[in-house]
């Protein structure tokens, strides 16, 4: 799972989908299409009843180890576009495809942004170093540095995410300085410049170390820009408040093309014109092996669609729409690959798309059993998800509640690869179970573990290994993809049914 984010699109270079075929289906009297209708719900129970019994944390536990096993052999992680991610894709596709599925790659290019200087100094009144990070593809500072006066934009609920943080006139020529939290890194540089500033220092809302911001891509870059620490931040806009500061700001970066791939699987039967879609991303941080994040979800989902093809290759079982499996790439980047997927569908292909069901971190060592919130009755956060989220959801809690597992909801932050098909109107849902947030009392007494604690202690770092594993509620996830996919490979019904029922 990627760093927090506020939902947006992200661009990606370079398609190769190949088009679905449509099917079409004859008009059918009302009595035959009730007959067919509880059929499928027959079907849908049987299914479902089955891929949880054959599917298990146990049995998927041999992907995690192959994943680890691909980290060790590639300098420690299965970054995207690098030799580790490559072995861990053909790990997937091939299993998937003695499996009999119609199984391709998708490749897509993407920028690194490599740092080539970053240095900020106060020039006046008080002159000294300040440790600052360059964001990701900052534009560059002129030869020198960029040296001009201090602004600091308003702190709110949304600080330097509005033109009106910004004073009429006050920040032409100088550098902003805004406070992190409630848009991305990009909104604010663009903002900033939009109001006038000639640079960006983006200051932590919390914690001692600055924040590495990024705009995504080079193209997006107006004026350079960094990040301070929290307390270098609040000392610099408490100088500010009391006088005209000074500073020079010199970053610089280098923007690296690279290319990496999605996974691509689906099921050779079932209609084309009712696709249900899961993804997890498969890449990990450059940090480390990424055996929770995300080598659980992708072992999860690949356990499951082995089983399903074990079901569906038998005389007569094939699934009444089809499936789609998707393995992410460059979701530690931006959400790439999943935005790299929705933005090459025609109109016509997203519109067979019934449902994405994604799953990111369902193994963390101190968890919480998330399920994202379709309806927004947490109210908190983004709001309800796209017609049919809720729906979702309601089948996701209902099964957990057949097992008596406990469980909350959690906000569609952007955070994760559902974020570009909620955008573009797809119904979504699916689990997590932590990452670098903290368990509080409450969640401690009714899911146990520490209170105190990240859900993930080894949250994007090399401890990110096999260690770093709750294999009881791993299992429980699988049973939670394996029913879901048993549903709806046969009945999308209830989808259609009403968010209250």
């Amino acid at each position: 799972m990627r760093v927090n984010l506020r939902r947006r699109a992200i661009s990606a270079l370079v398609s190769t989908a190949v088009a679905t075929p449509v099917l079409l289906a004859a008009a059918a009297p009302a009595d035959a299409l009730s007959t067919t209708s509880a059929q499928h719900k027959r079907q849908a129970e049987q299914l479902a009843k089955k891929l949880v019994k054959a599917s298990s944390g146990k049995s998927a536990y041999r992907h995690l180890k192959a994943f680890q096993a691909i980290a060790d052999a590639n300098g420690g992680n299965r970054a995207a576009g690098t030799p580790g991610h490559q072995a861990s894709t053909e790990y997937v596709y091939r299993l998937l495809k003695k499996a009999g599925y119609d199984v391709s790659y998708q490749d897509f290019d993407f920028y690194e942004s490599k740092t080539l200087h970053e240095k900020l100094t106060v020039v006046s009144p008080d002159p000294r170093e300040v440790k600052v990070t360059a964001y990701k593809f900052s534009k560059a500072s002129p030869e020198g540095g960029l040296i001009a006066p201090l602004a600091a934009a308003r702190v709110d609920a949304t600080p330097g995410c509005e033109l009106d943080d910004y004073a009429s006139g006050t920040f032409t020529g100088k550098i902003a300085l805004v406070k992190r939290g409630s848009c991305t890194f990009q909104q604010k540089e663009a903002v900033a410049a939009k109001a006038g500033a000639v640079g960006l220092i983006v200051y932590n809302h919390s914690g001692t170390t600055p924040p590495r911001g990024t705009v995504e891509e080079p193209a997006n870059a107006h004026i350079p820009a960094g990040g301070v620490s929290l307390a270098d931040g609040e000392a610099l806009a408490a100088a500010v408040a009391k006088g005209e500061v000074t500073v020079n700001l010199d970053v610089r970066t280098e923007a690296l093309k690279r290319q990496t791939r999605n996974v691509i699987a689906e099921t050779r039967g079932g209609s084309a014109d009712h696709v249900v879609a899961l993804g997890s991303h498969l890449d990990s941080v450059p940090e480390g092996p990424g055996i929770n994040d995300n080598g659980s979800g992708s072992a999860g989902l690949l356990e499951v669609a082995l089983r399903l093809a074990d079901e569906t290759r038998k005389p007569g079982h094939k699934p009444t729409n089809k499936v789609r499996f998707a393995w992410w790439s460059g979701e530690e980047l931006g959400l790439l690959g999943s935005q790299h997927y929705v933005k090459q569908l025609s109109e016509q292909q997203r519109k067979q798309i019934a449902l994405y069901l994604n799953f990111d971190m369902i193994a963390s060592p101190n968890p919480v059993e998330f399920v994202y919130d379709g309806d927004d009755s947490d109210h908190k956060g983004e709001g309800p998800g796209p017609k049919g989220s809720a729906q979702i959801e309601r089948l996701i809690n209902g099964f957990l509640d057949r097992k008596r597992v406990p469980h909350e909801g959690t906000d569609f932050d952007g955070r994760s690869d559902y974020g570009p098909f909620i955008e573009t109107g797809i119904p979504a849902g699916g689990t997590f179970t932590g990452a670098e947030g903290v368990k509080t009392p409450e969640q401690a007494a009714r899911f146990g573990g520490t209170a105190g604690v990240a859900y993930d202690k080894n949250y994007h770092s090399a401890g990110d290994n096999l260690s770093n594993l709750d294999l009881k509620v791993f299992d429980t996830n699988i049973d939670v993809i394996a029913h879901s996919v048993g549903i709806y490979a046969h009945d999308l019904s209830s989808l259609d049914e009403p968010a209250g029922s």
